[in-house]
């Protein structure tokens, strides 16, 4: 690493998904250059998940102030302080206006064909174009600019004892389980309720499988898992609002396999080393999938860029979005059911009990 790059700035605010993914680059900085101080500017819900990582300054930020509020804020919390690099992260208008209050000599964003919303205007570095499509390959590349070496891309999300206690509490033993974590914040992205159902009743029926499921404490959360709960002929453990984030961690860490479609707790789950049954038609799994292994995805994005963009999914322009009412019943239960059968037929190959 430069040896005048001691202190660095990241900002990356949101969302759980996103934060997730930064985790192999803060371990990369952290293992190639550990005397460097690295703050990160970070929203306070998703610095629930990260905020006790070791050696690391957060700077918090409510989300739901207006942006002179935290403009403001941020402006006083680092008065008087100029940074060797800034990593600007997020591309949204907000976060490029936001990091106009951080003093850094250099200012590194994204890549030329990445950027949008003004980015371009508050950089003054770019790193180069990942060879992946998927946004932690992207975030990653971060770390070229600064000159580190590579590394094995690692996640570490801290956990106490109790948080592990209340997971070996509800899943205890070695009983194989299923996490159904059934909601996004972007609700077009939701599979159905009747899906869900069906793939628990197989979970349970032809593989013995524990069911459970998972979620926030928001309204649209709670009612899904209490429509899934009634529409399932067999029993599942409803702990929708009722565990905290870590202990959601936790949860998924001794799963089997977490069933959820684009959202935080795919990108949790692939964090604590679980496999993912992800759901994907509004987004792209090669975009935004579980990165460490897409084999269990269902991934219905070409056919919904056919439907309602008509193109090709490989021509649709990175990161678009494609969230359509209905988008999601391109995915069909049995399909489903066939990646879950393919991965527990895997794992009896591989000889793993739980």
């Amino acid at each position: 690493m430069n040896a005048a790059v001691d202190s660095i700035c990241i900002f990356r605010l949101s969302a759980l998904g996103d934060v997730t993914h930064m985790l192999p680059l803060v371990q990369r900085i952290r293992l190639h250059s550990p005397e460097a101080r690295i703050t990160w500017i970070i929203g306070r819900f998703e610095a629930k998940l990260v905020g006790d990582l070791p050696g690391i300054e957060f700077i918090t930020v409510d989300k739901k102030q207006g942006l002179a509020a935290i403009w403001r804020d941020l402006r006083a919390s680092l008065q008087g302080r100029r940074f060797d690099a800034l990593l600007l992260c997020q591309l949204a208008a907000r976060a490029n206006l936001l990091s106009t209050a951080i003093r850094a000599r250099r200012r590194i964003g994204h890549d030329w064909a990445k950027s949008k919303e003004g980015h371009s205007l508050f950089i003054n570095e770019r790193i180069t174009p990942a060879a992946g499509r998927h946004v932690l390959d992207t975030l990653y590349r971060f770390g070229d600019a600064l000159g580190l070496p590579d590394a094995v891309k690692r996640w570490e999300i801290p956990l106490s004892a109790a948080d592990e206690a209340f997971a070996e509490r509800h899943l205890p033993g070695h009983q194989p389980s299923l996490i159904i974590s059934p909601c996004s914040s972007h609700v077009l992205r939701n599979w159905s309720v009747t899906g869900y159902a069906r793939v628990a009743e197989h979970a349970v029926r032809r593989h013995g499988l524990r069911v459970m499921l998972c979620g926030g404490p928001s309204a649209l959360e709670r009612e899904t898992g209490a429509a899934i709960e009634r529409e399932c002929a067999v029993p599942t453990l409803n702990l929708i609002g009722q565990d905290t984030l870590k202990q959601a961690c936790a949860l998924m860490k001794r799963a089997t396999a977490v069933l959820t479609p684009d959202a935080g707790p795919m990108h949790i789950a692939n964090a604590m080393g679980t496999k993912v049954l992800g759901l994907h038609a509004a987004t792209d799994s090669t975009r935004s999938g579980p990165y460490s292994d897409l084999r269990w995805t269902v991934d219905r994005y070409d056919a919904a860029a056919r439907k309602y963009l008509n193109k090709a999914g490989p021509d649709v322009r990175w990161g678009k979005r494609i969230e359509f009412p209905g988008v999601m019943d391109l995915i069909s239960a049995e399909t489903v059911i066939e990646r879950l059968d393919a991965l527990m037929d895997w794992r009896q190959a591989e000889g793993l009990t739980r």
